[in-house]
């Protein structure tokens, strides 16, 4: 049944992400932001009056006064704080990764699914305009390689770049594919904290393409490139800069001129986090699927679990030596 009235929202967690998070609630006339929540007095309280919202420290305080919530708490909060909300009824919109393991991810989907309420993932690039206009030339992907790098920031090391930067492009590579893996290899090593913080990954999957996926958050520069190759057809999306080139065959090589057509869009970068809480506003209010299922979530953090399992393993040989 489709409400008629702005859904009550609250984001649990309102550190850099999640402040952004509460700022698209508040943007957004389909919702209500009700209050931030941060155990962090002085973060909350500064997120709380650029609002004009109550501050909170507990979110055990925001049932019975929201429909929905986002938690965009640190990683290793995740399940326990999205668990609670689904067991009070309430509909659910939690950062990627969804949850610190699979097991607590399935255990999420179950609670989601038998209560009958929404849980949506933030795989934020599903939203992004270059990839949603890209998206309509992709049929049959053959080989796809993406490059996601960053530099070093004091923040999100609570897990791996794998589950940090490179759980992105596994969620839209298996978006696009369709397919379930059927083989990992993996290597990565620490450089400055203890976890992962450089990692590549081939994945092969059941319908015969394959990617290779490359993340970093220890380079000199950023970059967010994904390029597809297809029969007779090759894609480069630019996620950063919103550019996308495509060169398709037109004809029969047999003289000086190749038969390639090139096509070239530069997009606006738009708001792919506004366009994602307005999506999710928007299945809750209506009760439509979420764009980003938290099966889709789930079936990202296995495949992440399985990279980072195979780069253990390897870096187990290598130290054994």
């Amino acid at each position: 049944m489709t409400m008629t009235t702005p859904l009550r929202c609250a984001v649990v967690g309102v550190g850099y992400l999640g402040r952004f998070h509460a700022q698209k609630y508040a943007a957004l006339p389909e919702a209500q932001l009700v209050a931030v929540c941060d155990p962090r007095e002085e973060q909350g309280q500064a997120v709380a009056q650029e609002l004009k919202v109550p501050w909170l420290a507990n979110y055990r305080e925001l049932v019975g006064k929201v429909d929905a919530v986002t938690v965009a708490a640190t990683t290793s909060a995740h399940f326990e704080i999205a668990k609670y909300f689904l067991e009070n009824g309430i509909h659910v919109h939690v950062e990627k990764p969804m949850t610190s393991t699979s097991v607590e991810g399935e255990e999420l989907c179950q609670l989601a699914e038998r209560k009958n309420l929404k849980l949506q993932v933030g795989h934020i690039e599903r939203f992004n305009p270059a990839f949603v206009a890209a998206r309509e030339k992709l049929k049959r992907p053959l080989f796809i390689e993406c490059h996601r790098l960053a530099p070093f920031k004091p923040r999100g090391f609570d897990v791996s770049v794998v589950l940090d930067l490179m759980i992105h492009d596994l969620d839209v590579i298996l978006s696009l594919v369709n397919s379930p893996p059927v083989g990992v290899t993996a290597v990565g090593t620490p450089v400055i904290t203890n976890a992962i913080d450089i990692a590549n990954a081939r994945v092969e999957f059941a319908s015969g393409t394959v990617a290779n996926i490359t993340a970093s958050r220890v380079s000199q520069k950023s970059e967010r490139k994904f390029r597809v190759f297809q029969g007779s057809q090759y894609l480069s999306l630019d996620f950063g800069a919103g550019e996308i080139r495509v060169l398709t065959k037109t004809g029969e090589w047999g003289g000086d001129k190749l038969p390639l057509e090139q096509e070239v869009w530069s997009l606006e970068k738009g708001d792919a986090l506004l366009a994602e809480t307005a999506a999710f506003v928007k299945s809750v209010r209506e009760d439509l699927p979420c764009v980003v299922t938290g099966r889709d979530g789930l079936v990202a953090l296995k495949l992440a679990e399985q990279v980072e399992r195979d780069i253990r393993e390897r870096l187990g040989r290598v130290e054994s030596r």
